[in-house]
């Protein structure tokens, strides 16, 4: 059961990811991700349905457009194959972690928790490559992630008889955004409000996974931001005012936090005679 789930997760990760495409390319533009159809940026010539699936297309036009042989940018294959690698290994972990419910209300709560966490891989790659490209985490995607979150993890917790998971969330939720509020005010320009406004949704799923998800996603933001600031230093590709995008950072902490928080905040705890 677990191999289908896991199958079916990477076929939509594959849809999705044509999908988040567009979104990280007209959402930093203020353009619509319904209208119109898909379209080659140079020769503006519409893009066949038979030539839009994923990989598979790009693969067969060999990375152009098949109307005026424009190169076409490998990331479109890239972000396509990366949703559907992620979409499986988030399935994997959701599914692997307790056995599949043949009861109808278990059912539902296993697609419920699939689907926020799928929500949340999806939103995670589209808002790290437009942070990367824009310096910016649109609102039109972080905004809908609050209502979203909230919806499907209040039914999840509540549906699993769990509902001190509400605490934790809403805990996570405002901590998280408490603190990156105060970094934003105390260094302007340090820390935009964007990221602000990443830390509040990330905190409501690390809170409701439970306070081991949350201080290593926490902390795993900074760590990795950090590294790889000092890399790029020593690289001499950046200096100490150099601009770089944290909110890529923030969400491979996040990710970091949910997929691996509780062995390595035990794992901590051990080394100190804590656990």
């Amino acid at each position: 059961m677990v191999g289908v789930v896991v199958t079916l997760a990477v076929v939509y990760g594959l849809m999705i990811g044509s999908f988040l495409n567009v979104v990280i390319y007209r959402v930093p533009l203020g353009k619509s991700v319904v209208s119109p159809p898909s379209a080659c940026p140079q020769c503006g010539v519409a893009i066949r349905r038979r030539d839009n699936v994923p990989v598979l297309s790009w693969l067969l036009l060999r990375g152009r457009c098949h109307n005026c042989g424009a190169p076409v940018s490998p990331r479109y294959l890239f972000v396509e194959l990366g949703t559907a690698i992620f979409f499986g290994v988030v399935a994997w972990w959701v599914v692997g972690r307790q056995p599949v419910p043949s009861d109808g209300t278990g059912l539902l709560l296993l697609i419920i928790t699939l689907l926020a966490f799928l929500y949340l891989a999806a939103i995670s790659i589209a808002l790290a490559l437009i942070d990367i490209d824009t310096h910016r985490l649109p609102n039109r995607i972080l905004l809908p992630a609050y209502w979203v979150a909230v919806v499907l993890l209040t039914a999840a917790a509540l549906l699993g008889g769990e509902p001190e998971r509400l605490l934790g969330a809403a805990v996570g939720g405002a901590g998280l955004f408490g603190l990156y509020l105060a970094l934003a005010l105390i260094r302007p320009g340090g820390m935009g409000f964007g990221d602000v406004k990443l830390a509040g949704v990330l905190g409501l799923y690390l809170g409701w996974l439970g306070w081991g998800q949350l201080a290593v996603g926490a902390f795993g933001a900074f760590l990795l931001g950090g590294l790889f600031g000092v890399a790029l230093l020593l690289a001499k590709r950046a200096g100490r005012k150099s601009s770089i995008p944290f909110g890529p950072w923030m969400l491979a902490g996040a990710w970091l936090g949910i997929l691996f928080g509780v062995p390595l905040a035990a794992g901590y705890l051990s080394l100190y005679g804590l656990a």
